[in-house]
């Protein structure tokens, strides 16, 4: 009974350990600061992306920079995270140049689903 408990407590703990490689900083670092812009962005209020644009595209570089975690296929995520990289750029030169805000929420939006596709179709 006793060598069953150790087992069972063992295999927990590989479960928790694998669980633990799957998370991936870069991605939650990417996803507070797209929460951060994006959802006032919903709400037709642009300012928090304009004044946060510089660290949006900082943190999308960091991800598509990172090291890929054991439970997500590389293969599949740098291509899309290149485009998030890509859209970012834009969004940040888009702020620049002060285009309107539908122009500016159609791009936060467009990154959001980009984002999203990472996550969907990333995991193994």
């Amino acid at each position: 009974m006793k060598k069953i408990w150790i087992i069972s407590l063992l295999i927990m703990a590989g479960l928790s350990l694998r669980a633990q490689k799957a998370t991936w900083k870069e991605m939650h670092d990417f996803h507070d600061i797209m929460g951060a812009t994006f959802h006032p962005a919903e709400e037709n209020n642009l300012q928090p992306l304009r004044d946060s644009v510089n660290i949006l595209l900082e943190k999308a570089k960091a991800w598509k920079n990172a090291v890929v975690p054991e439970g997500y296929n590389g293969a599949i995520t740098q291509p899309i995270l290149q485009q998030l990289v890509s859209e970012c750029k834009a969004i940040k030169k888009a702020v620049a140049a002060k285009k309107s805000d539908t122009e500016l929420k159609s791009m936060i939006t467009k990154a959001h689903d980009t984002f999203h596709e990472i996550m969907e179709k990333c995991r193994k």
